[in-house]
């Protein structure tokens, strides 16, 4: 009975106070070497430069120079500021930029509505484990590693007049990159062929780390896998379903690769990144008015990052 009153009594001792989290990483910092602080400073110091140096410079410069008329040859002391002038110029008397809209629009509209959903369906099918499964995942990824430029000179094997396989087998004589009416069509079915295996990608590893549980669940409540996986499945993968909806936005307004290689972005294939390229590097050598499309792009893909970023801090705070 004598030792009833100590247990008590060590019961009663209320356990230390817990070490707050920014306690924490100063007593982790002092417990680094000069040496490991040198290194994690340098780690952190050398990208924030890489990044700051090559894309938040130029893209703040390139804001400035859209309301200026430089021409990318005088002196940078007479740059005139015209304000919004080339932004009016771009909406009202560049014939160009209605139809580059329209067709960046139709990108983005046979990516979302077609090659993502056919990207998730290879996902789940994969997901399966069939056999086999290794090898068709690395045949559908293939392209994602292939570049739009050798993408576009792949299919012109496919598309060529003269020479092309599908006029071969059809017996037609179709230009599919020269003629203005099937030319966009044509780089859309080579642009989806490498985002479908990306979009595939993406969602294969989402699946990955759904609960399996999850599944058990739903079956033992007499669910069909449809129904699983559109009530159940679906719902969990919102992170990724996010980051595949701006990339396939940012794939829709970058789409300059292949564009290029047809035709430099003309005849039936103006995009917005090929107007860029045409007034700032081209034979017109406009920086300003280039530079006013190429804000305009920022903005539009500044929206969809933002929502991204303001999704994935949501999810962190809770």
């Amino acid at each position: 009975m004598s030792d009833l009153p100590l247990i008590q009594a060590d019961r009663a001792v209320p356990p230390p106070a817990a070490t707050t989290s920014t306690g924490g990483r100063r007593r982790r910092l002092r417990l680094l070497s000069r040496t490991d602080r040198v290194v994690v400073t340098l780690m952190v110091l050398v990208p924030l430069l890489i990044v700051t140096g090559f894309v938040w410079l130029p893209a703040a410069a390139t804001v400035l120079l859209s309301g200026t008329n430089w021409d990318g040859i005088g002196p940078l002391n007479e740059i005139e500021f015209v304000g919004a002038r080339n932004y009016s110029d771009v909406v009202n008397i560049y014939p160009p930029f209605v139809p580059a809209i329209q067709h960046n629009l139709l990108w983005l509209a046979v990516l979302f509505v077609v090659a993502t959903p056919f990207g998730m369906f290879l996902a789940v099918l994969l997901d399966k484990e069939l056999r086999g499964s290794r090898f068709y995942q690395t045949a559908l990824y293939l392209p994602v590693v292939l570049s739009l430029a050798l993408i576009g000179f792949v299919w012109q094997l496919l598309y060529s007049r003269d020479q092309g396989l599908i006029n071969a087998v059809f017996g037609s004589n179709i230009d599919w990159y020269g003629d203005s009416n099937v030319n966009i069509w044509a780089v859309m079915v080579a642009s989806g062929w490498r985002h479908v295996g990306y979009i595939m990608l993406l969602y294969l590893a989402g699946l990955k780390g759904v609960d399996p549980s999850l599944r058990e669940a739903a079956a033992v409540d007499g669910a069909s896998e449809s129904r699983t996986f559109f009530r159940v499945v679906f719902p969990v993968l919102r992170p990724i379903n996010i980051i595949v909806l701006v990339v396939t936005v940012i794939e829709s307004l970058r789409a300059f690769d292949l564009v290029w290689v047809v035709n430099k972005g003309r005849n039936g294939l103006e995009l917005i990144s090929a107007l860029v390229t045409q007034n700032v590097v081209g034979e017109a050598s406009r920086i300003g008015f280039g530079s006013a499309l190429a804000t305009i792009m920022l903005v539009v893909s500044l929206v969809f990052i933002t929502i991204y970023l303001a999704t994935v801090m949501r999810e962190d705070r809770q």
